[in-house]
């Protein structure tokens, strides 16, 4: 498990679960127009608001609410809101290291909370650069690993995907931002099915995180994921999966 984060797996799996879909449309829309503000409104050309429209798509969000946020965002609609995109970076117990990725309309509201939750929970926010060396972009395709191996995954590498990694019983291919779109089509069209695809920031290594530690850490990861305000969560923590069976919340 080593060089990569056990969180975008316990994501995965609860999001599967997820029955706030109030507030996950909110996110989503909050990331379509954020991504069409910094790259423009073609998805074709913009990596990031083909990722983020793909990913309101899978989420069942409809069409109407996608093509809004898609206006606000590249200023074809009605006026953008004044929302802006904020990376705070710090260290979970453990010594995990922790990129939060914040869309808020009130900067200093978000701020203070995020230091609120990591205080709360025996972590320390650091100073921008502090973590974010430790992390690169990558997109990241979601398979079953109960249902597929690696040879049904050609076509990935075929398209372009850098890597194959086992997760527990998932598989996540990995490919170059600009590839996401096409390394998903090509999994599609042979007949595999994805379970999520979305652009991520991969940890290049991983920290051992003992069981006196990992519940903390795990609270911690939660109660920044369920922030309104937080678009995204990447962490760097290995948990053995006998210790996170008995510890995950």
């Amino acid at each position: 498990m080593s060089g990569h984060s056990k969180w975008s797996s316990i994501k995965h799996r609860k999001a599967a679960a997820d029955a706030k879909r109030g507030q996950q449309f909110t996110k989503l829309a909050r990331a379509i127009t954020v991504a069409a503000r910094e790259g423009g409104g073609d998805p074709d050309a913009n990596p990031s608001l083909a990722a983020a429209t793909q990913k309101a798509r899978d989420a069942s969000m409809p069409k109407d609410k996608i093509q809004r946020a898609v206006d606000r965002g590249s200023g074809s609609g009605a006026a953008a809101e004044s929302i802006e995109r904020v990376v705070f970076e710090g260290y979970g117990p453990g010594g995990a290291a922790i990129l939060v990725e914040a869309l808020t309309d009130n900067r200093n509201r978000t701020s203070a909370d995020v230091r609120h939750a990591f205080t709360r929970h025996n972590g320390s926010l650091g100073e921008p650069g502090s973590v974010a060396w430790i992390f690169e972009k990558r997109g990241a395709i979601v398979v079953d690993g109960d249902r597929y191996g690696e040879d049904d995954l050609i076509a990935a590498i075929d398209a372009g995907a850098e890597d194959v990694r086992e997760d527990g019983d998932l598989l996540r291919v990995l490919t170059d931002p600009g590839d996401l779109a096409a390394v998903r089509g090509a999994l599609e069209e042979s007949g595999v099915e994805i379970q999520s695809a979305d652009l991520t920031m991969e940890p290049k290594s991983a920290v051992e995180v003992g069981e006196s530690d990992a519940r903390a850490l795990l609270r911690l990861l939660d109660t920044l994921s369920e922030h309104d305000d937080v678009n995204e969560v990447h962490a760097n923590f290995d948990i053995p999966e006998e210790v996170l069976a008995r510890v995950a919340v």
